[in-house]
């Protein structure tokens, strides 16, 4: 009786692991399958900083997302964001996938975040740099930093060469290494089209902007060259330029690239561009961010630990 019992266990037992690893090998092949057919990612979104009011930079970007999606496969989502520092906490939360930076974004997010540098449009003019500017009205009296004390001083945003590191880098050299005490009143205008205009109207004594906004505008308005004086300008910088995530798919990647790179020898990516303001994409690297490395560097700015907040 006992050797029957003992049989009849050994049988259940193997039944049992029979059943174990058939059920694992079952949950297996599923998981399998659920990868295989996990569908692709349906969009890519792209954050566009806030150089200009909202409507001006959706005009510009929408036709060029819109042409990129259709070389890769995949739509590129814009999202026109309301603050500079928006587009770096978007990509540590992990809710963009690439923008396209300013030169100090870029650099900023290099050094945070191992972002990857792309491509940068190449304007008609030939450039594809910016630089920045101080500037003031002419019947201001303001001739230099000594004759800023005590007045309105407009930045753009703390995550910006134009708008923040020139005029940081310009008081220091000067002597003033705290703005905060020597100038009677600081605030931020949250795009450099409202800094230019908030000096020509005098609603600010002093303000800082890049040259590319501060030139497009004059050509529409005399005043900005016959009323305002340069006082400061910043060495030339990246255009603003795709950078996308380290993580992005290598492969999406490259189709990115490549889509911008050859945008020029086809009669839609000619207009595409031709709209957009640009002669052709050409390709960027991290070296070409060592200008803002550099600017950052001298007035002992760390990239990769600063708080670009605005007050």
């Amino acid at each position: 009786m006992l050797k029957a019992f003992s049989e009849r266990f050994v049988i259940i037992v193997g039944f049992c692991c029979l059943l174990l690893l058939s059920f694992a090998s079952g949950c297996s092949d599923r998981q399998e399958k659920q990868q295989k057919v996990e569908p692709p990612r349906g969009e890519l979104k792209l954050g566009i900083i806030p150089e200009q009011n909202i409507f001006t930079q959706k005009k510009r970007y929408e036709p060029l997302a819109a042409y990129l999606s259709k070389r890769v496969g995949m739509e590129l989502k814009i999202e026109i964001l309301s603050r500079y520092g928006n587009i770096i906490n978007n990509f540590i939360s992990g809710d963009m996938d690439a923008a396209f930076f300013g030169s100090f974004t870029g650099a900023l997010t290099i050094k945070k975040l191992g972002v990857e540098p792309l491509a940068r449009p190449e304007y008609i003019d030939g450039t594809s740099t910016y630089y920045g500017l101080v500037f003031v009205r002419k019947d201001s009296g303001i001739k230099n930093a000594q004759d800023m004390k005590g007045k309105r001083f407009a930045f753009v945003d703390k995550a910006t060469t134009a708008g923040w590191l020139l005029p940081l880098h310009y008081l220091e050299e000067q002597g003033i290494t705290d703005y905060s005490k020597w100038l009677g009143e600081v605030y931020f205008t949250g795009t450099h089209e409202d800094a230019i205009h908030d000096v020509l109207n005098g609603r600010a004594d002093i303000g800082a902007a890049k040259n590319t906004v501060f030139y497009r505008l004059a050509k529409k308005d005399s005043r900005l060259e016959s009323e305002l004086r340069i006082l400061a300008t910043s060495p030339k910088v990246p255009a603003n330029g795709l950078l996308v995530s380290k993580d992005l798919d290598h492969s999406l990647k490259m189709k990115l690239k490549e889509a911008l790179l050859n945008m020029d020898k086809n009669p839609e990516g000619q207009q595409v561009l031709k709209d957009f303001g640009a002669i052709k994409f050409i390709e960027t690297s991290v070296e070409d961010y060592k200008p803002v490395f550099e600017y950052a560097d001298h007035i002992g700015l760390d990239l990769a630990t600063y708080d670009y907040m605005n007050e």
